[in-house]
């Protein structure tokens, strides 16, 4: 259930007299809203007609504070299902190479996982090079919704050296990650990391239930257990529920 602003045509009369823009005066509102703890960790938002209705301010006006807010990190937008206050951001490690069920964990979360596919391939050019392998060699290939909390914050479409891994397929990827069975079975010694921001497509939107032209953070990842490619993983999170850190020392 929302819960509406105490007063909206009070409040809409004060912020109309406030010299910030219209959307600004709407932000402004909205973080009062959350940093006072009126409007919790995954407490739905008003809609924007019902904002509308609330303030009378023009859609306009509140699309941009909401779209705004969600680029900020302090709103989540699941398409077709509303707005919501979003969690703090999960953390990655820059260099690390975790568990995604253990990282949330640690901050005290729930993860669940959806197995989308799970099948055998043959590797094409692709994936021959990224995994060392000669082309038309057999190769495992999932993709997996990661939840954090009922929120889908990574998209994992990983492919694997079947020769390295033989009971990939065997797997129940909704009790364990292809992270825990694969250090069982072929120990990491070697990573590589290559991170870009990028727009995810349809269905990649659909999966992590984002709206089309959210900014995406995309890790692509190599690893190898000795001299052996394991693994090459595209692991997609979007931008408003991730975000990686790093330390360094001289």
């Amino acid at each position: 259930m929302t819960k509406a602003f105490s007063k909206p045509s009070a409040l809409a009369g004060q912020l109309s007299e406030a010299p910030a823009p219209l959307y600004a005066q709407v932000k402004q509102m909205i973080v009062q809203q959350i940093h006072s703890g009126a409007w919790p960790a995954h407490h739905r938002v008003p809609s924007e007609s019902e904002l509308v209705d609330q303030l009378g301010f023009s859609r306009m006006t509140i699309n941009r504070a909401l779209r705004e807010l969600t680029n900020d990190g302090l709103l989540l937008r699941m398409q077709g299902v509303g707005t919501f206050v979003a969690e703090p951001k999960g953390r990655s490690a820059l260099f690390a190479v975790n568990n995604i069920a253990d990282e949330i964990a640690a901050r005290g979360h729930r993860h669940q996982s959806k197995l989308i596919r799970l099948g055998e391939e043959l590797a094409n050019p692709e994936r021959a090079m990224a995994l060392d392998l000669r082309e038309g060699q057999k190769v495992f290939h999932s993709l997996i919704v990661h939840y954090e909390n009922e929120v889908p914050v990574q998209l994992e479409d990983r492919y694997v050296n079947a020769a390295v891994a033989p009971d990939y397929l065997k797997q129940d990827f909704t009790q364990l990650t292809p992270y825990a069975y694969l250090s069982r079975v072929a120990p990491l010694t070697e990573g590589e990391h290559v991170v870009e921001a990028i727009l995810a497509d349809a269905e990649e939107c659909r999966l992590l239930q984002i709206e089309r032209g959210e900014p995406c953070l995309l890790i692509r990842r190599r690893t190898w257990s000795g001299p052996q490619a394991v693994t090459a993983a595209r692991l997609l999170h979007p931008g408003s529920r991730h975000r990686l850190e790093g330390r360094f020392s001289s």
